[in-house]
């Protein structure tokens, strides 16, 4: 049985947005162009290597009924919570954080001569699991694989699976993949995936080309910029005279409806008005 290979359906230039206390970053999902990507709601690249644009960090905010995760490169960003929870996520290592039925927390970048390089990603949650309790999964560099092909491409694997090796993050309701890729100066890259799943490519360094259903090629993309990817069983992808980094990520579509407001997203305005009534009141967070 032959396989198909996924088409390019939508190239996304990200948006400049203020989020936060005044953080300069790159939006891709979550705006006017691409508002929702099921079961994906946001997809921001905060790297900088001014300090002005991202010292101001993201201070004590709420969330509900998402998963937010965020992948830092280069640099540092401090965490905590009203739950008691703390730390920092550093170069190579990410946070995949469940906030389900509510958490208020903190991120803040920290101001280092090599400025910062980092991705947050929004997953929505099912009905069934919005109001479920919210936990993290830090996961440190050491423990996420990287694989060497003998073509040179390097995966490191932080969920999903990859030449029989399973990423560390584990237990997501949306089944997702999150893979970052480097692919050296002409080779190509090829990674299946399921079919029915929604997918996407962050092209953040390099630029490469991705390879349509007939074999032939697709424009030229560049960095930065998110490639929506058609149904189908993989993603290929090829490179020029220019090496390519990406980070290829896939989930399973909710197929529900959704409420949004800010940093919160269940299924109807009623939840919403209920999660804001909360709020109010204080009874947002419960241990």
């Amino acid at each position: 049985m032959s396989t198909v290979a996924r088409r390019i359906i939508q190239i996304i230039e990200p948006e400049p947005v203020l989020e936060g206390a005044g953080v300069r970053l790159k939006r891709s999902i979550g705006t006017p162009t691409l508002d929702y990507l099921d079961p994906f709601l946001l997809f921001d690249d905060f790297t900088s290597s001014h300090r002005a644009d991202y010292e101001a960090g993201f201070p004590l905010h709420p969330h509900r009924g998402i998963d937010t995760v965020t992948y830092v490169l280069e640099g540092e960003v401090r965490h905590k919570d009203t739950l008691g929870n703390a730390g920092s996520i550093t170069a190579g290592e990410i946070q995949w954080m469940t906030a389900g039925r509510g958490i208020m927390h903190e991120e803040m970048p920290q101001v280092r001569p090599e400025g910062i390089v980092g991705f947050q990603l929004w997953v929505n949650l099912p009905a069934k699991l919005k109001m479920t309790r919210p936990r993290y999964q830090d996961i440190r560099s050491g423990e996420i694989r990287e694989i060497t092909r003998e073509n040179g491409a390097r995966i490191r694997v932080i969920t999903g699976t990859v030449d029989g090796i399973t990423g560390p993050v584990t237990g997501i309701a949306a089944d997702p993949t999150y893979l970052d890729v480097f692919i050296p100066p002409h080779l190509s890259f090829t990674h299946p995936i399921e079919r029915g799943h929604t997918a996407f490519a962050y092209v953040f360094a390099g630029e490469a080309r991705f390879q349509d259903a007939e074999g032939a090629n697709d424009p030229l993309v560049s960095h930065p910029h998110l490639v929506v990817f058609g149904d189908g069983d993989s993603v290929e992808v090829t490179t020029g005279t220019s090496s390519a980094r990406l980070l290829l990520v896939s989930g399973l579509p909710l197929g529900e409806p959704i409420a949004r407001y800010g940093p919160f997203v269940m299924n109807t305005k009623q939840e919403i008005e209920q999660t804001l009534l909360e709020l109010r009141q204080g009874t947002f967070v419960t241990t």
